[in-house]
């Protein structure tokens, strides 16, 4: 199926392995170009507006680079639980503590995405709910030291054994969770 329009090229600005698996399980043609950006942002953004500002963070450090048939992807991931954003853990003991918070509760999982070319920019993000059960210490302490989920907002990742383990339920897509709503990006896609 084609999705990307005719002599165009798709350029993934992550170097997120399930962000770059995921547009290969799609079966999309896409090169790898990043540039390390800082990822402030202000505290009144809340939940979907951070996905959004810095997705387009990232997207305004690379579209310099762009040449004139290149569409560019980027994408943020931000998990929200209890009126904070639960961002990478610098370290065990942050990784710990965000599980702990996300323990018993559900959070949401928003992912915010730009499409952007020289002469057209799309923004738009995908929020998903997702419920955890009831963690135990040792179970925490397990999936951290096994895991390392310190490249993962909110200290985890769904498809690896936390998912399997702690959630209880999703209202929404799993592959917005896993860092890219690939449904949208199939139907937008196709506006370049």
């Amino acid at each position: 199926m084609k999705v990307i329009p005719d002599g165009k090229k798709l350029i993934l600005a992550s170097k997120s392995p399930r962000r770059q698996q995921l547009l290969s399980d799609l079966g999309l043609d896409f090169e790898v170009r990043t540039q390390s950006v800082d990822e402030d942002y202000s505290k009144d953004l809340k939940g979907a507006q951070i996905a959004r500002f810095l997705a387009e963070k990232k997207a305004q450090a690379l579209i310099k680079t762009l040449d004139d048939d290149e569409i560019l992807l980027t994408s943020d991931t931000v998990v929200w639980c209890k009126g904070e954003s639960l961002e990478k853990a610098k370290d065990a003991q942050e990784a710990t503590s965000m599980l702990k918070t996300l323990s018993g509760h559900k959070h949401e999982v928003i992912t915010g995405v730009c499409l952007w070319s020289k002469n057209k920019q799309l923004t738009f993000s995908d929020t998903v709910v997702v419920h955890f059960k009831e963690l135990n210490a040792s179970q925490i302490d397990y999936y951290v030291k096994t895991y390392k989920p310190f490249d993962k907002a909110g200290a985890y990742g769904i498809q690896e054994w936390i998912g399997m383990v702690a959630i209880k339920s999703i209202t929404g897509s799993y592959f917005t969770v896993m860092g890219l709503p690939t449904h949208l990006i199939m139907e937008k896609l196709p506006l370049f």
